[in-house]
């Protein structure tokens, strides 16, 4: 009976390798307010076969930091943010749960002065794995945006390597996983990456293949094309999904080691000149917050199809021609963003390319309520399915 079981769970675990997604959670989402507030508990632990918890913080001297330890600890009348999320395997015993540490606000100082020195590293990795058992946590996502960028220097590019293969060292020897955050835009790839020596060490490879195009560009475009629109030249030719993991392969990277992202935002711009509403209409501005994230330019998916389903007249809704992906605009509000259609679009193309599978930012923006479509968590489900049974 016991070898039965040692079978069993070999089998999940080698399913899960051949096919992935990858939940991050914003564990800010708690604060958020009416019906955007999410928490620990709302996960649906049936659609993910990996939940990344962000974020825990690095400081100067190679030590995790928990970030906010009312919210994630237990101590003194905590939260327990992080026990409840590795406690989701109760649920589901496949669910593999990672911490990730970094992030965007995080920046490369801290991380650039710790991967090149041998003595912080190992505070880093011995603080790391510390705080993984301590939680049960089963391994460490590292999202270091970006190397040799963002208060970096060019030898990050190697440093960056020998930090992922020390952690992958420590992981590994205690059966634990090792994944890292990876940008999708050409020129940080080049400047940023050795993807092979990257491709040695990673158990899976979260590409970020969103982000493409934002409001620091002064005109609307889509933020996650999977393909490039007709009308794109010169570098804008190598802001979509295809040509990033195209890329990436060709680079060094299995494909049997990527995650596609898929992003559950929208990315928003106000137009200029509201009768201009096509690829490349001009745009100074970013769009407005919305009422749960309360972020410029950005709409959780969530937050979007809420006002979509509740005033669907004011709202049009369209798919630029050779393209996968909708936009939708209201006045001067305009947005690029990912419907039902094409996140399955997306998980199609991460089987059909062999893709580890996909993963997505973040499962607290989806709709996690139902209020848009028949069944919570629409946009993950739907790529789940289209996976398979991971």
């Amino acid at each position: 009976m016991k070898f039965l079981t040692v079978i069993t769970l070999l089998a999940l675990t080698l399913t899960l390798t051949e096919c992935v997604v990858v939940c991050y959670l914003e564990s800010w989402a708690v604060y958020r307010s009416g019906n955007g507030k999410f928490d620990v508990g709302d996960i649906d632990t049936r659609i993910c076969s990996h939940l990344i918890f962000a974020f825990a913080g690095l400081n100067s001297t190679g030590q995790i930091q928990v970030l906010d330890p009312f919210h994630e600890l237990c101590e003194n009348g905590g939260e327990c943010a992080y026990d409840r999320f590795t406690a989701l395997k109760e649920q589901n015993p496949a669910l593999v749960t990672l911490l990730s540490v970094g992030g965007w606000n995080e920046g490369s100082t801290n991380f650039s002065k710790v991967a090149g020195d041998p003595a912080l590293r190992k505070t880093f990795v011995d603080t790391s794995l510390a705080l993984l058992k301590e939680h049960g946590f089963d391994g460490i996502d590292i999202d270091w945006e970006y190397p040799t960028q963002r208060g970096g220097v060019p030898e990050d590019k190697e440093n960056f390597v020998t930090l992922l293969s020390e952690f992958r060292e420590a992981l590994h020897a205690e059966n634990m996983t090792l994944t890292a955050a990876l940008a999708g835009g050409k020129f940080v790839i080049d400047e940023a990456y050795d993807i092979p020596g990257i491709a040695e060490q990673v158990d899976i490879a979260n590409i970020m293949t969103y982000d493409f195009h934002g409001v620091w560009e002064n005109f609307v475009h889509h933020a996650s094309g999977l393909t490039a629109y007709s009308a794109d030249t010169d570098s804008n030719t190598f802001l979509n999904a295809d040509f990033a993991i195209t890329y990436w392969i060709e680079g060094g990277m299995p494909s049997t080691k990527i995650a596609m992202g898929v992003p559950l935002y929208a990315t928003c711009w106000t137009l200029d000149d509201p009768t201009q509403t096509d690829y490349y209409s001009p745009a100074s501005n970013p769009g407005q917050p919305g009422p749960w994230t309360e972020s410029e330019g950005t709409l959780a998916i969530n937050e979007l199809c809420y006002s979509q389903t509740a005033e669907p007249d004011a709202w049009v809704i369209e798919t630029a021609a050779g393209m996968n992906e909708p936009h939708t605009y209201r006045d001067s509000q305009w947005c690029s963003y990912e419907n039902r259609t094409s996140a399955g679009i997306k998980a199609n193309y991460a089987k059909n390319h062999n893709l580890a599978g996909v993963m997505v930012w973040s499962i607290d923006m989806d709709d996690f309520q139902g209020n848009c479509y028949s069944r919570t968590f629409e946009l993950t489900r739907i790529m789940f399915e289209v996976l398979g049974r991971c």
